[in-house]
């Protein structure tokens, strides 16, 4: 268990999952179409559902390309949470968020693989949250022609990492859409 002892639930956290983030994205509508599902199972589990939005030069708050994709819709009720750092956690009120809401798990899904998913999961890990990143439901653009390495790497060296992963007190696993339920 986390060694948040008084955060005894699950929530859901939705990163990223904007046009200008995923347009270009590897696997886009396959990704899109799990996190859709994760939506739907933490909804009739009764369990929070947490949206992170991301705002920059490059994405400017409420344009188009800041706006979630049109796949996904964001019920009133549902917490957003603004930021402008890779890690969703870094100078935002989601910890306010899970903290009201008991949450010491976090189920992770979004966007970019190689830069928010990875902040986000180690700043959870590192608040003393337990985190499962869901292998299926993450995803990243191609940024080979710098040097990285090709998105389906990307993607499999995160969740490989991730399911090793380790901290006292806490654990860290990768668990497919199919294998998630709240």
């Amino acid at each position: 268990m986390s060694t948040l002892s008084d955060r005894p639930n699950t929530g859901l956290l939705v990163v990223d999952v904007q046009n200008g983030v995923v347009s270009e994205a590897h696997e886009r509508d396959r990704v899109v179409a799990n996190i859709g599902t994760l939506v739907g199972k933490a909804r009739a589990g009764g369990v929070p559902v947490v949206w992170v939005l991301h705002s920059s030069e490059n994405l400017q708050k409420d344009s188009d390309n800041w706006q979630l994709v049109p796949e996904l819709s964001r019920d009133g009720s549902e917490a957003v949470v603004h930021k402008t750092y890779a890690d969703s956690f870094e100078a935002t009120d989601l910890e306010d968020v899970l903290a009201r809401a008991g949450i010491g798990h976090l189920v992770v899904s979004g966007a970019q693989t190689d830069e928010c998913i990875r902040s986000t999961i180690h700043g959870a890990m590192v608040r003393g949250y337990d985190v499962t990143l869901v292998g299926d439901a993450h995803t990243t653009e191609d940024l080979s022609e710098w040097g990285a390495p090709t998105p389906d790497k990307v993607i499999a060296h995160t969740n490989l990492y991730w399911e090793n992963h380790r901290a006292p007190g806490r654990t860290a696993a990768v668990k497919n859409t199919d294998e998630v339920s709240f």
